[in-house]
């Protein structure tokens, strides 16, 4: 086993630019590893850049592309993937699975050490409700949703890359994460900012069911510890969370952290999920590009009781998260509110908000005003 200090060799991380892929290129450089990222044409990468990572533009999907970004590279982190779950199947297609195909194929080509492939929980599906937390040797793809492009997506990319493992033709890994947070995320937490400061945050049933939700920095450690290790190579790795926690909880400390009331509002489950439902057909038969505030997918993941188990990475990797629940939601808000001109919508809110706005004001007490959703 390499020591993760030793800074020797090239590393290339697809996704750079991205919440994971950040955290990933900023673990390594400071690790003293040299870092090349292969990012799109328009990305930004002030980030990356100041960070002394060498930027190589180019296409995930194009073969060339590829070849020139993993040669000779030791490791390569693969976190670039269509985020989120709406959209129509082929940016799915081509954002994931053609992408790690193209640049599997590359790195299978000049034998880079170790090819880690950032997938997800969501690449076992949907299973059941269960007491007992779900463990790497579970069945890949059960019970996918029509019209669940996100999943069957993750589903698809690890098999293929599966099949070049077992076939002796890529040295993998694979890291499925759950819901991520973290600095430089651009998608949810966002959101909730604003959400929570409008009050339509809302607990999906009673809110003492397992929540999945990781810092990305502890997953991007994780996989570094997992390259590190040679016994890795042929293995997968669940890093969903710090410890456990529930839906409740966690959005309680994020609310604090916002400076925002507690959620007090519940839907029940059944609600949540079929209301995601006819928001999702209403969107696609409108083909709206942008997704409905409420997914079947969102309220799974806040609603489903059930967990997955992160014992195989402490066990075989030594990793344990670095921080406790309160300390990277409260990095993360920070970050957010440092430049919150920049990094937190300013939608205009809708009439229902407002009037409900005016409400809370109507009723208020008298006396000295405290504003609730910090700047």
């Amino acid at each position: 086993m390499s020591s993760e200090s030793n800074g020797a060799g090239l590393v290339l991380v697809t996704g750079a630019t991205g919440l994971l892929g950040s955290h990933v290129a900023e673990r390594l450089v400071a690790a003293g590893h040299r870092v090349r990222a292969l990012v799109r044409p328009s990305s930004r990468t002030g980030f990356l850049e100041g960070l002394g990572v060498e930027i190589r533009r180019g296409d995930l999907t194009d073969p060339a592309s590829c070849e020139a970004a993993v040669a000779g590279a030791r490791w390569v982190f693969h976190a670039a993937a269509k985020v989120g779950d709406w959209g129509a199947w082929r940016e799915f297609q081509v954002g994931c699975i053609d992408a790690t195909r193209t640049l599997a194929e590359a790195a299978s080509r000049v034998g880079v050490g170790r090819f880690v492939h950032f997938s997800s929980t969501s690449a076992y599906g949907h299973p059941p409700d269960q007491p007992e937390p779900i463990d790497e040797t579970a069945p890949l793809g059960q019970n996918v949703w029509v019209h669940d492009p996100y999943t069957r997506s993750k589903v698809e990319s690890e098999e293929l890359l599966w099949a070049m493992s077992r076939a002796g033709r890529l040295r993998l890994t694979v890291i499925r994460p759950s819901w991520l947070f973290g600095e430089r995320d651009r998608t949810t937490i966002p959101r909730l900012i604003q959400e929570f400061r409008w009050h339509r945050v809302s607990i999906v049933g009673p809110g003492d069911n397992p929540l999945s939700a990781v810092y990305a920095g502890e997953v991007a450690g994780a996989a570094i510890l997992a390259a590190r290790d040679e016994g890795s190579a042929g293995e997968a790795y669940n890093v969903t969370s710090h410890g456990p926690i529930t839906q409740r909880q966690f959005l309680d400390m994020l609310a604090d952290a916002i400076g925002a009331p507690r959620v007090t509002w519940h839907y029940p489950f059944w609600y949540a999920y079929y209301g995601g439902l006819s928001l999702e057909l209403r969107d696609r038969l409108r083909r709206r590009a942008k997704p409905p505030r409420v997914t079947r997918y969102g309220a799974w993941l806040l609603g489903r009781n059930l967990s997955y188990s992160t014992e195989k990475a402490r066990r075989k990797l030594g990793w344990s998260p670095a921080l406790t629940y309160e300390e990277a939601i409260a990095r993360t808000v920070r970050w957010f509110f440092e430049d919150p001109a920049a990094r937190i919508p300013r939608d205009p809110p809708p009439l229902l908000v407002r009037l409900g706005d005016a409400r809370r004001r109507l009723i208020a007490p008298r006396g000295p005003q405290v504003d609730a959703g910090r700047p």
